[in-house]
């Protein structure tokens, strides 16, 4: 037996591994797992969400005393889920359509240690302002919204957008943190040096 549980981030994403170590937690391994992140005809956000951060936990192997932490980030426009754009003709199609609404952004989370797991699902409420067209222009062309949800990343130059949030600002990101510690913490991960 390690003095250190073994953590697993089942995660591509360098935001995620940012916010791990604000709490002070490094994972020993990272192995995004490759998942078909479709969604399903007539999904709605939230189960898609769960749905894919729990394929994502079942998709990667880890021995007993393994802990593994999966999540999935989506950003959800009434019942239209806005995932990863292709292009940026379909990133300026997303900041056209969330300009001046409100929309979701829902974070699921997965915690797996043996044949146990821990899940949650944060929504988060955001307000993004009127958008001119010279700024989704300047948008677009930093390349930011690549590989984000919706098009957009709230940490980065369109937090500019975002008057307003109701929720989690972390889950927002693509890892909400409060939530995430209790899980790990619930599964016998020693969070801030402690073991549960």
């Amino acid at each position: 037996m390690t003095d250190k549980m073994q953590l697993i981030l089942g995660s591509g994403s360098p935001r995620r591994l940012e916010l791990l170590a604000q709490i002070g937690v490094v994972p020993d391994a990272v192995s995004p797992p490759d998942i078909n992140e479709d969604v399903a005809k007539g999904e709605l956000p939230r189960d898609y969400v769960k749905r894919i951060a729990a394929q994502k936990s079942a998709a990667i192997i880890a021995g007993p005393d393994e802990i593994v932490l999966v999540a999935d980030t989506t950003v959800a426009l009434g019942r239209r889920i806005m995932g990863k754009p292709v292009d940026a003709a379909e990133a300026r199609a997303f900041l056209s359509l969330l300009s001046g609404r409100r929309h979701k952004v829902i974070t699921a989370v997965v915690v797996k240690r043996g044949d146990k797991t821990w899940a949650r699902d944060v929504q988060t409420t955001v307000m993004m302002k009127r958008l001119s067209q010279p700024e989704i222009d300047s948008y677009i062309a930093s390349d930011d919204w690549r590989g984000k949800a919706g098009g957009y990343a709230i940490q980065g130059p369109a937090g500019a957008f975002i008057p307003w949030i109701n929720g989690s600002f972390t889950g927002v990101v693509g890892l909400p943190l409060a939530e995430t510690a209790t899980l790990l913490a619930s599964a016998g991960y020693p969070i801030y040096g402690v073991p549960a």
